[in-house]
């Protein structure tokens, strides 16, 4: 404490109460007594008045090693008190004279007694008692009497005694409550900075008082406080009978300090200290919010909307079963075949219209905040003085296996904006998978990593978005938006340059490794002719391999375009290459402009994460599992080399167009509650889209709308990129708690606690295997079994409880039950060796996954085309949750097949796998307690919607049979039928605006998506039923092509794909349709203007229900026509053909009736 006293008797007294700033301890001119205090109020709080006392004397303050809640004793030195000063704040009380201008009497030894109140949430409530003397020359001159007093600045209590001497062998004297705020402060010796030992047996233990005192004041919990219950401890103090405490408030406008009640402006509430209300004072700040405040919260969609929307459905639901109640009770007997296929598409469309619909009830919205990710992880704490990245590392998967339908520069593209995103350098990896062991992608990953020597330094110096050179380099907005430095424009036109000659090496790879190998094995063929003719006579031939050859002259042990032995696709080692290394722990920025430097880097961190090209070795009889398995062998590849907790997988044509992606990822797996996360799914955004979006590739609806959807129950399902996964999830194990629902609708719930409860315990980490996270549902499992289950690598089954570990939630956030402890991950990561590439390359072996759980229980699951789903849906099913993280700006961004060929053999391999789920263990009937109602009804229609397309093929033609025949599916257009088709379209239309109001797409955007779901429905879902029934009965197996990714150029026509007409046997379904509602159309109005009894009513549900059919398949009918409506001749053939066949089959079906019947009745032969 530091007294002040005035020259002028009028002035007021300012003490100053510090935590320890040496300041406030060297200049001390009275005693002060500390009571064991917990500061509330974090540094940034200090006030802006430059006549605070606070301001003024600069204090500094010591952070204990408890958490950081307790002040350090006030003779801190100089050193200790320096040393960390960015965590408690000093308080400032401003007493002035009394209203009768007299100072206070005091004796010669006499003390100002007061107390100031500290606390909080989690928080010791103490007082902390000030003591001065008035009139003491030698105190005032800083003099200690001599003995058994303390020697603390500012203080002179009865020395504390250990026995017979000091409780440190220098023989500082100290007295009790000092003694106490030392050990609670790190347990140093003011004097001679060391240790403190233990005390004797025969004295009361400082620790044992010190938890005596904090019994007497509790931890205030959060029920406390929310009934009102704060405890505090204060020393009661009388003022002189005659001073009144509110007089002095009115004429002289104090205000009562700082603290946590009222937090005054500068000048100590200006002029409005006691005057109205609250006028002249802000809104206190908020002491412990740093411990308190979340990384995420859950944002609900408005009361406003979704009550309606609820209630839509319900009125939709009823009016649906009322209709078919009344259409089943009333049937067309003059038609009952007619009225029989009519009632049962409408049967189904309502199953799965209630199917699509009720996991839509509970949609929410989510928000991440990257300040407070920072603050607790990146931010300077006791546990991390140096204020190094504890945050956990994340491996990142791209996946490529053909150069030609995936070019090398788009996945260039990709791995660069991946090294420069906003993540430490030192916890990121990675990992390119070569399925196609392609020497051409092995090389453009090399000119990629090269390039990215000057494309990540200069994002980071200038805050460059998006980080992919490409899309950057060819956005139509002004570069120089939000852009300061004096630098930029000449750094960006140098990159640029840098950039367009890196691009050129690029595409002329594949010319330079021809030549390349054409000369290298122009030599081995003289060299070997010459061997010929020197050995004289040979019988045979020597065999001269066209080998593909490396830039150093050795062959390249990929795939060659010669499909040699060993050198073929489906036969070729495996192959690891650390294209970079792993970076050191410490940034190394860079240097000016030079010959090396392009530019100037100073002060910019120039270290590049580590890259790593991999390809698996694959041999002739082994199933490699297609991408699966291409998965799997990356999970165990980065176990080995850098074990990251958690992994994105990403498709080499999406790249992050978000900067802050990831970190926005990490907010959900670190949060509390964040250690059921399985997974983080981000929605898919595309480019080079046509503006009109004609085949829906956008998808919007099924990323905006059910995705969201679905995270209101146990979250959103895996779609295949753009994911962060818990390695450990990936490993098949179950999560720490899960909840199990029993009942009707799982109304009953059961919490399970799956892991151990280890809270209080110290352990090590070779300690941490008996908390695993166990691999099966049953809790007796032995450590013997994880090779059995992960394979023969005694690293890998190593690297699990250290990724296990390192994932874990921080133990300091409240609920933890294991977590662990802040600044566990500042420690560098090992240097990577031969030995550990070595054991890398066994893991990518053909045969490592045989006898083991890979592709069956760990990582991503076999035996699907639609293998994301499957992985996705057994995590859910083990119990755990996932998370759908939309980002302001978009997170990634790729490309999507805009020709409509392309576009329907997507689809069709999509439902394809859907219908393989149907058939297989994964179906959702099978699913477990642990996964919601809801959650299993919406990925039992993943399995069910492709079946959809059967009753939709019906119902499409059956308005063209009404039209035929001059029936209908009713026996007249009445008015019940009427008012239930109009009830059930409106309800419709307004669920589909109450969608477009809740997740943020257009009308437009919907309506494409009604479209193309037709379209869908008669071309490739009829496909994809029968192949999979094909499989499922006679085990054909399913083969896909790549989808093809279209390579930026500016110089052609970015939409030009979109005009391609590729004939596909899915397009005959769609043409049919659409040519028999067209005919019939025409057939039924000539027949009703001709008869001589028109039936106005059926013509026109008929002609209606075409409409309705002709409109869904406009856009295909459009991208049929090709460029400015040049029809494929094979579309002429085929409707030709059609119109023909249908002709024969109607009039031999139902022939002309009049006087030239007999003539006109034919049959076929």
């Amino acid at each position: 404490m530091v007294l002040q006293r005035a020259s002028s008797p009028a002035s007021p007294v300012t003490i100053t109460i510090s935590s320890g700033g040496k300041g406030a301890a060297e200049g001390a001119m009275g005693s002060s007594r500390s009571m064991g205090l917990t500061s509330p109020a974090p540094r940034h709080s200090l006030p802006n008045n430059l006549h605070s006392p606070v301001t003024a004397s600069h204090p500094s303050g010591r952070a204990s090693s408890g958490g950081g809640s307790r002040y350090c004793p006030a003779s801190a030195s100089r050193d200790e008190g320096s040393e960390a000063t960015s965590e408690f704040v000093h308080y400032t009380v401003h007493i002035p004279p009394t209203p009768d201008h007299q100072p206070l009497p005091s004796p010669k030894r006499s003390f100002i007694s007061g107390t100031i109140f500290t606390g909080g949430f989690n928080c010791v409530t103490r007082g902390h008692v000030m003591e001065c003397s008035a009139d003491s020359s030698s105190e005032e001159a800083g003099v200690k009497p001599a003995g058994m007093v303390c020697q603390m600045n500012g203080c002179d209590g009865k020395a504390f005694l250990c026995g017979s001497s000091s409780p440190c062998e220098c023989d500082f004297m100290i007295c009790r409550d000092c003694y106490l705020e030392c050990i609670a402060s790190g347990g140093q010796c003011p004097g001679c900075k060391e240790i403190y030992r233990g005390v004797s047996d025969d004295e009361e233990s400082p620790e044992e008082e010190e938890e005596d005192e904090d019994k007497a004041l509790p931890l205030t919990s959060m029920a406390e406080f929310r009934a009102g219950k704060r405890m505090s401890l204060m020393r009661s103090t009388k003022a002189p009978s005659d001073f009144d405490h509110n007089r002095w408030l009115f004429e002289t406008k104090g205000t009562y300090g700082y603290g946590n009640a009222l937090w005054p402006k500068d000048g100590h509430g200006g002029g409005g200290g006691g005057g109205v209300g609250f006028k002249g004072f802000d809104e206190p700040p908020n002491f412990g919010g740093r411990c308190r405040r979340p990384l995420t919260r859950k944002v609900g969609v408005s009361q406003a909307i979704i009550s309606p929307y609820r209630l839509l459905i319900m009125i939709r639901l009823v009016a649906l079963g009322l209709f078919l109640h009344w259409r089943i009770r009333h049937p067309n007997h003059e038609a009952i075949w007619l009225w029989a296929m009519s009632i049962t598409c409408e049967v189904w469309f309502a199953f799965s219209w209630l199917l699509d619909q009720l996991p839509k009830l509970c949609p929410v919205n989510r928000a991440t905040d990257l300040s407070v990710l920072k603050e607790r992880f990146e931010s300077p704490s006791v546990r991390n003085p140096k204020g190094r990245s504890d945050l956990p590392g994340i491996d990142v998967f791209v996946s490529t296996a053909d150069p030609e339908k995936e070019p090398p520069l788009v996945t260039a593209n990709t791995i660069l904006s991946i090294l420069a995103v906003d993540y430490p350098v030192e916890k990121l990896a990675c990992y390119l998978s070569d399925d196609g062991g392609s020497l051409l992608t092995f090389e453009a990953l090399a000119e990629t990593a090269s390039f990215a020597g000057v494309w990540v330094p200069f994002c980071r110096k200038h805050d460059i978005e998006p980080r992919n050179p490409e899309a950057y380099f060819s956005q139509k907005r002004d570069p120089l938006k939000n852009k300061v430095r004096l630098d930029f424009v000449r750094e960006r036109r140098k990159v640029k340059r840098e950039y367009d000659e890196f691009k050129v090496r690029i595409n002329s790879l594949p010319e330079s490794i021809r030549r390349r190998s054409d000369a290298y094995n122009a030599q081995e063929e003289i060299r070997a002719k010459k061997q010929e003719a020197a050995g004289g006579n040979g019988t045979e031939p020597i065999k001269i391999l066209k080998a593909i050859w490396m830039s150093d002259g050795s062959h390249w042990p990929g795939t060659w375009p010669s499909a040699e032995q060993d050198h073929s696709r489906g036969d070729h080692a495996g192959i690891i290459q650390a294209m970079l290394a792993p970076p050191n722990s410490e940034p190394v920025m860079g240097f000016e402009v030079s010959d090396k430097n392009l530019i100037d880097t100073t002060g910019v961190d120039i270290r590049l994460p580590m890259l790593v090209y991999v390809s698996r070795e694959k041999r002739p009889g082994y199933d490699h599992n297609k991408k699966a398995g291409a998965m799997n062998a990356l999970v165990r590849t980065s176990a080995i080399m850098s074990n990251g907790p958690f992994i994105l997988n990403l498709d080499c044509d999406h790249y992050v167009y978000n900067s802050l992606a990831l970190r926005e990822g990490m907010c959900f797996m670190l949060d509390r509650g964040g250690d059921r996360t399985c997974y983080v799914q981000f929605p898919q955004r595309f480019e080079g889209i046509d503006p009109n979006d004609r085949y829906a590739n956008h998808n919007l609806v099924f990323f905006d709308v059910s995705m969201r959807a679905m995270d209101g129950l146990q979250g959103p399902m895996y779609v295949g990129t753009g994911c962060i996964f818990r390695r450990t999830a990936l490993y098949g194990f179950s999560p720490p708690r899960a909840t199990e629902h029993h009942g009707w609708f799982g109304r009953k719930k059961i919490k399970l606690f799956l892991r151990k409860n280890t809270m209080g315990k110290k352990r090590e980490l070779e300690d941490d295997k008996e908390i695993m996270l166990q691999p099966t549902e049953d809790g007796d499992v032995e450590s013997q079994l994880l090779p059995k289950r992960f394979g023969s690598s005694a690293t890998l089954v190593a690297s699990i409880p250290v990724a296990e570990y390192q994932g874990r939630l921080l133990q300091d956030l409240p609920g933890v039950r294991q977590g662990r402890p802040a600044g566990a991950l500042t420690v560098p990561r090992e240097p990577l060796d031969a030995a550990t590439v070595a054991e890398a390359i066994s893991v990518i072996s053909c045969f490592y996954e045989d006898k083991t759980e890979w592709g069956q229980r760990v990582g991503w699951i076999y035996g699907s085309v639609t293998e994301d789903v499957v992985t996705g849906y057994r995590m859910h099913n083990r119990g755990w949750r996932s998370v759908y993280c939309v980002t302001k700006r978009d997170a990634f961004r790729g490309t999507a097949p805009i020709n409509l060929t392309d576009r329907l053999h997507q689809v069709l391999r999509w439902a394809t796998g859907s219908v393989e789920i149907f058939f297989s263990r994964n179906n959702a009937l099978f699913a477990t307690r642990r996964m919601k109602f809801l959650q299993r009804m919406a990925y039992f229609n993943v399995g069910m919607y492709p079946f959809t397309s059967i009753f939709l093929l019906v119902y499409c033609i059956l308005p063209a049979i009404s039209l035929f025949t001059g029936q209908f599916i009713v026996r007249s257009l009445s008015i019940t039928f009427l008012v239930f088709l109009l009830a059930i379209s409106a309800t419709l239309c307004m669920l589909a605006l109450l969608e477009i109001k809740w997740s943020g797409i257009t009308l437009h955007e919907w309506w494409r998506n009604e479209q193309f779901w037709l379209i869908g429905g008669t071309s490739a879902h009829p496909a994809a039923v029968l192949q999979g029934l094909l499989k499922v009965i006679a085990g054909v197996d399913i083969s896909f092509t790549l989808t093809s990714k279209p390579a930026s150029d500016d110089n052609e026509d970015m939409f030009a794909e979109l005009y391609a007409v590729k004939w596909s046997f899915l397009m005959v379904p769609p043409i049919t349709i659409m040519m028999i509602n067209m005919i019939a159309i025409a057939v039924g109005v000539a027949r009703t203007m001709y008869s001589e009894y028109p039936q106005w009513s059926k013509l026109l549900g008929g002609v209606f229900f075409s409409f309705w059919v002709l409109c869904h398949l406009y856009p295909f009918a459009k991208g049929l026509m090709g460029r400015r409506g040049k029809v494929p001749t094979i579309i002429y053939v085929w409707s030709g053909l059609l119109s023909i066949v249908i002709s024969l089959l109607w009039v031999y079906i139902s022939p002309p009736a009049g006087r030239f019947k007999d003539s006109m009745n034919f049959q076929f032969p």
